[in-house]
């Protein structure tokens, strides 16, 4: 029964993301609610799998998923790529009660970027505020800030900003000079190393939107997935993540989702004690963070996975008791 039950959820979450993101999917897609709605009656389309969708209104309705329009596959010219999705904010909430390190966002980050074992646009830390405060796990991603220092040291003009809010890299222009790297205070970006068969795959054209083909020689970070969104789909982080840390949204329409749960962006903050790492910076970012109270997980779930994962916390003196206790090996 709870297998049942884990697989309906599993479906329910597919169906959602296959929808779209929230109701903004009908707007990325450049018609409206209605239209789809209507075109039902016309067509008499079905194909017998439903999909959930939030209406501009709040409502939950349950269409066909036939009846839904999609965004063209068409390659998206570098025009519109440094132009963004028209009249869209993007936002991230990362509700760090519900983290485990189940590592599952930076899975599913690495293989829709293409990146190796060791590339990770998505960390997960390991923090502890004080010595009094218990740690807990936190994911960081590229905070994609209104205020970008990254952007204005560019000399080339590689890494821009946005209407939508996204900062991206374009690799045709970036000369690996790295004033990115050294001006963004919080690490979010990686240099582009290799492995040498990364840049061998031309099965796509680039554009900075995907990030693939890679270029060697080149910087690159997380991109909030654009040209998932233009389809109104998750960020990959966001769809991988089992325990529904991660919420994805619009700004302007005021929701975030993860998939399962679709919340109003402002009441989610207000209510939760929401907060921006480092906003002292004054940097403006665009993720937001839940604080751990009452986690759901105790710390040591984060070290299921292998001893690799540990050989990264080992130094904590927190994970160095642990280890002292027993109640985590090497």
């Amino acid at each position: 029964m709870k297998k049942q039950e884990t697989e309906k959820s599993k479906t329910n979450r597919r169906n959602f993301l296959k929808l779209g993101l929230m109701s903004s999917v009908t707007v990325v897609a450049g018609t409206s609610l209605i239209s789809n709605l209507s075109s039902i009656g016309e067509e008499e389309k079905t194909s017998g799998e439903k999909v959930r969708l939030l209406t501009p209104d709040g409502k939950m309705v349950e269409v066909d998923a036939e009846n839904i329009n999609k965004y063209p596959e068409a390659l998206i010219t570098p025009a519109e790529a440094r132009k963004g999705i028209p009249d869209r904010k993007f936002v991230m909430v990362i509700d760090l009660a519900k983290c485990k390190n189940a590592r599952k966002c930076v899975e599913g980050c690495q293989k829709g970027h293409n990146l190796d074992y060791h590339e990770e646009f998505m960390k997960v830390q390991l923090i502890q505020n004080n010595e009094e405060s218990d740690p807990y796990w936190f994911p960081k991603p590229c905070f994609h800030c209104d205020e970008p220092p990254c952007v204005t040291v560019c000399p080339t003009g590689a890494t821009f900003k946005r209407d939508d809010g996204i900062v991206l890299i374009d690799n045709e222009r970036c000369i690996g000079c790295k004033f990115c790297m050294t001006s963004c205070p919080y690490s979010a970006r990686e240099f582009n190393w290799g492995p040498k068969n990364k840049f061998e795959d031309k099965s796509q054209p680039y554009s900075p939107e995907t990030q693939v083909p890679a270029a060697e020689g080149t910087v690159m970070k997380c991109d909030f997935c654009p040209d998932l969104l233009r389809q109104g789909k998750l960020p990959y982080c966001a769809q991988s993540c089992p325990m529904g840390v991660i919420y994805f949204g619009d700004k302007n329409e005021d929701i975030v989702t993860n998939g399962e749960e679709t919340v109003r962006f402002s009441e989610l903050i207000n209510d939760r004690g929401g907060y921006r790492y480092l906003e002292h910076l004054g940097t403006k970012p665009n993720v937001y963070y839940l604080p751990p109270v009452n986690k759901q997980f105790p710390l040591e779930r984060g070290f299921d996975h292998d001893k690799e994962i540990l050989e990264r916390y080992k130094d904590v003196p927190y994970v160095q008791e642990l280890i002292k206790q027993k109640k985590i090996k090497l």
